[in-house]
């Protein structure tokens, strides 16, 4: 339990005390600095521990907010401060140096508490202060202020703020409108009973996959049933998230689990359709696997083009510009949000879709909108980069690289070619080398050699495009497009071997595969890292597993190719998961991922 040492002389009818132990807090009472350093050195190293002055009048959810938010180490807010475990010695020597003061010492400040916050400034402690608003939090000095103060509490409802920071300030205009204004209120129900946010995550999981095996039956009322689900799935994956500011539980776990149930509810979902479809006599996994590798695609995009620009200098351009002045135009920015397709917008038109027509119908008009989207997003990127001047950093190009997904043959080529490509031809030969590999796999007759030709073709290209560091203005094209090449190659070879269950095999490798691609973005944007070189180099990077596919194709009978795809897929499922499960539930993990634009 953490503690709560509350500083001063106690202040007559005051909820202070109350208030801190309905946050969870034990509290004890210092009646100045050397009592409450004697009473800090009590407290077990491994809790939390706040200060807080007696004379405090402010909202309970500004103290919440500013004494119980696991993701920084140290907060403050004014009249109080808190220290996590790993801040406990910088919050220790502040409150030492106050207490050495003595009692008669002259102060500029009054209060205890925000004596120790400047005292941690002065030694370059980071502090978080959150944004309070209209929330109130404040020390008064004397009892007319404190009237004025507490007037000002009652003038605001703390409980409708709380409700409404508890929703993304940035997201889709169906998530905005149709789904934020109720599931708000299904996250305070659920904190209410004490759920959480992880409890309604897997809720969300689980309701997506009991829609896929909906939409797997085939028949019309499963489809209907497979639209509500995915729908009341898509809430719950709302509610996650604002219970979780809501109450502030945020957790290394819930962040693994949210970043990775999303991508797994909606492939689980496609290859439900596809299921269903065979079952009324139309095979479709040609189209389920196209849609997942084009959303992949399109995330890997994102994620390429925002960690080559987030920290490099110079970083604007014209096309920003018109951005920005389109986005001062209220109706253009929901307009701009829909056309990218976001996860609301995604997962609606799918519902809808399933439920009015067929699997087919749904998977196309699905790879037409993501493909519309896709072409906006990638071309207005590629316009910001070519007429921006940015010099990107070291770490960008790292992260890139890490994205990229090299393995041990493009590795010891690079060593060979040593120089890398000039400018733009980065991503050019890049792009030639996957067109190379993908064009051979889907003009090759079943068990050719050509496919192997182009793939060895693609080793090389995809070793000059690594051999330097990624800091060209277009060179966080590569990710991407060594993504649409192994994908691509794997569902080309699968389509021609004309066989039952390749295609399905295929899917479940390309799963796998962008597993993989998902956990090493998620490490990166955590800043805790790409996965081990050992793990790369154990599933043989992109380049390595593009070549093992059209080996496997050109040497084995169609049958046969079925069944090592499967093995192949089963192998890297494996291997990455458990790897990935067991970096997320270390203490290496990171707390907590930003909440940026929707996926």
């Amino acid at each position: 339990m953490p503690t709560a040492i509350v500083t001063g002389q106690p202040v007559p009818g005051s909820s202070l005390e109350s208030d801190l132990r309905s946050l969870g807090f034990d509290v004890h009472a210092a009646t100045d600095a050397t009592d409450a350093e004697t009473l800090l050195a009590a407290v077990p190293a491994d809790r939390r521990v706040a200060l807080v002055d007696a004379r405090f009048v402010g909202h309970l959810h500004a103290l919440r907010l500013g004494l119980t938010d696991p993701r920084f180490d140290l907060a403050a807010v004014p009249g109080a401060v808190t220290a996590q475990p790993a801040a406990r010695q910088a919050l220790t020597r502040a409150l030492a140096r106050e207490a050495s003061a003595g009692p008669g010492a002259a102060v500029a400040v009054d209060s205890l508490a925000d004596r120790v916050v400047t005292a941690l400034d002065t030694d370059g402690s980071a502090i978080h202060r959150p944004e309070l608003g209209s929330l109130v939090a404040a020390v008064p000095a004397d009892p007319q202020a404190r009237n004025e103060v507490r007037q000002a509490v009652a003038a605001v409802d703390d409980e409708a703020i709380r409700l409404k920071s508890a929703v993304k300030s940035r997201d889709g205009f169906f998530t905005t409108f149709f789904i934020s204004p109720y599931s708000r209120y299904i996250a305070r129900w659920c904190a209410r009973r004490g759920l959480t946010p992880n409890q309604v995550t897997t809720a969300s999981l689980l309701t997506a996959l009991i829609a896929a095996g909906c939409a797997a039956t085939g028949t019309r009322g499963g489809f209907i049933a497979a639209g509500v689900l995915l729908i009341a799935s898509f809430v719950l994956d709302c509610t996650d998230g604002q219970l979780a500011r809501y109450a502030l539980k945020y957790s290394t776990l819930g962040a693994w689990l949210d970043a990775t149930f999303d991508r797994a509810k909606e492939y689980a979902y496609y290859a439900g359709l596809a299921l269903g479809a065979a079952r009324g006599g139309d095979d479709v996994w040609a189209l389920a696997l196209g849609a997942m590798i084009l959303q992949t695609c399109r995330h890997v995009v994102d994620f390429s083009f925002n960690e080559a620009n987030h920290d490099a200098t110079a970083n604007t351009s014209p096309t920003a510009a018109l951005s920005d002045k389109l986005d001062s135009v209220g109706w253009t920015v929901w307009v701009r949000r829909m056309i990218v397709l976001p996860i609301g917008e995604r997962w609606a038109m799918i519902a809808v879709l399933t439920a009015a027509t067929t699997p087919r119908i749904t998977l196309i008009v699905l790879l037409v909108g993501c493909a519309v989207a896709a072409t906006y997003t990638t071309a207005g990127r590629v316009l910001r980069s070519l007429t921006r001047r940015a010099k990107r950093t070291d770490r960008a190009a790292r992260a890139l690289a890490d994205l990229a997904d090299s393995g041990p043959l493009a590795e010891n080529l690079t060593r060979v070619v040593k120089r890398g490509l000039p400018g733009l031809a980065v991503p050019a030969v890049a792009l030639l080398g996957g067109a190379v590999v993908v064009g051979c796999s889907a003009l090759s007759a079943p068990g050719g050699v050509l496919p192997v030709i182009g793939a060895v073709v693609y080793v090389v290209t995809s070793a000059f495009a690594v051999a330097r560091p990624l800091k060209g203005a277009l060179d966080w094209l590569v990710p991407p497009l060594f993504r649409a090449a192994e994908y691509g190659t794997v569902l080309a070879l699968a389509s021609k071997a004309g066989v039952n269950g390749a295609l399905p095999a295929a899917f479940g490798l390309v799963a796998a595969v962008a597993y993989h691609h998902y956990d090493t973005v998620y490490r990166i944007r955590g800043n805790a890292g790409a996965p081990p070189a050992w793990l790369v180099r154990a599933i043989g990077g992109q380049e390595g597993r593009t070549l093992l596919v059209t080996v496997l194709a050109a040497l084995l009978s169609a049958s046969q190719f079925k069944v090592a795809l499967t093995v192949v897929a089963v192998a890297v499922a494996l291997v990455v998961l458990v790897e990935s499960i067991r970096f997320w539930v270390s203490a290496g993990a990171p707390a907590v991922h930003d909440e940026g634009e929707p996926a």
